[in-house]
């Protein structure tokens, strides 16, 4: 007997007294687990967790987040930037040194490579893991247009700011393509030398809008 016999054989035995008309969906699952380990401040652990990933964090308050943006761009240095459809007016900055691109028609592969950075919103925010949800909404656009630039502004609200995985996926879609973002694209090889920028962008830098004013 081989292991994959040895496997199958216990599958079979721990399934033999299952009722043959019986469904997944017939059992009841407890679902009276701790849901939140984020404690009492979700958004500044959510700071926390994305620094932690090495991207930047720039806390900012709602009148204040158009100029936080526009400085980020400054910093970067950014030439042409790829906005996605509805991408909220209130953050978008006033024309500065770099170029617009829309998506529609929806830009080359050739065309978002050479952009020199994406400019999205997020959909849920999760504080224990410093991860960004995008789920293709108004203001974040196609899967592409987030993994080929190298350098990737994410505008996130407070509210979007959820304690945990648990409660980022009561929030979610589960039918819409949804991409977790946790910190800026990286690996490493057997020897564990980082590279990053192979899967995504190299740079992500999220802009926090609070829901008081930051002092």
């Amino acid at each position: 007997m081989n292991a994959r016999d040895t496997v199958l054989g216990r599958i079979r035995a721990a399934l033999a007294d299952v009722p043959a008309d019986e469904a997944p969906q017939d059992v009841p699952v407890a679902r009276d687990y701790l849901a939140d380990h984020a404690g009492a401040d979700p958004t500044g652990l959510f700071a926390d967790r994305v620094a932690d990933y090495r991207a930047e964090v720039v806390r900012t308050a709602p009148a204040d987040a158009k100029q936080a943006v526009a400085e980020a761009l400054r910093r970067r240095g950014v030439r042409s930037l790829v906005v996605p459809p509805g991408f909220p007016e209130e953050f978008l900055p006033d024309d500065g040194p770099w170029q617009r691109l829309g998506d529609d028609p929806q830009l080359t592969v050739a065309e978002l490579d050479a952009a020199d950075g994406v400019l999205t919103t997020a959909a849920v925010g999760i504080a224990v893991t410093g991860t960004i949800v995008l789920d293709t909404g108004p203001g974040q656009g196609r899967r592409a247009l987030t993994l080929l630039p190298d350098y990737h502004l994410c505008v996130v609200r407070e509210e979007q700011i959820v304690g945990d995985v648990p409660e980022a996926l009561a929030a979610l879609d589960p039918a819409r393509p949804l991409t977790f973002v946790s910190g800026p694209s990286a690996t490493s090889d057997i020897e564990l030398d980082r590279v990053e920028g192979v899967h995504g962008p190299r740079t992500l830098v999220v802009v926090l809008v609070g829901a008081e004013p930051v002092v």
